[in-house]
């Protein structure tokens, strides 16, 4: 499995519930442009429509080889996911609040491009500041504790 892209600040910002595997709908040289590491998923983000799921915002630049077929580089591109876990989707997301974001974008053992989405709801600013908090005092502890000897001598 090699990662393409990574949405490590969606990690900070959003609580996330529950993740899924989503093939997605290409067109032309994407993929190739894919391969080059050219894609950005930090503004994107999921709507469900008549029962499909859609990224949007989401970047592909061009193929530098491609010579014909140059499409838009924001344009829509269709999720694939079995009609169950869109009914789910869309049973959670009619609720206040939550969203459907992209946390990563990779390929799969047998060479095809599955981004990984998430339910997620957005943090609030105190939350942040928790997490912060105890990251620093975790972080704090760990320093204390590395320098206390572990045996106790018997001098």
């Amino acid at each position: 499995m090699k990662e393409i892209s990574v949405n490590k600040k969606l990690y900070h910002d959003y609580e996330i519930f529950d993740t899924y595997e989503a093939g997605i709908e290409l067109k032309g040289c994407e993929v190739k442009s894919i391969r080059e590491g050219k894609i950005d998923i930090k503004d994107a983000f999921c709507i469900i429509s008549k029962g499909e799921i859609w990224l949007i915002n989401s970047k592909i630049s061009p193929y530098s080889k491609a010579t014909t077929y140059k499409l838009p580089i924001d344009r829509k591109r269709k999720l694939l996911l079995h009609k169950q876990e869109i009914n789910r989707l869309t049973g959670k997301v009619s609720q206040k609040g939550f969203t459907i974001k992209p946390s990563r974008v990779y390929f799969n053992n047998r060479g095809f491009v599955k981004i990984e989405i998430v339910l997620c709801k957005p943090k609030k600013l105190y939350d942040k500041r928790e997490k912060i908090k105890q990251r620093d005092l975790d972080r704090e502890n760990n320093v204390v504790r590395g320098f206390q000897p572990r045996f106790k001598n018997s001098f």
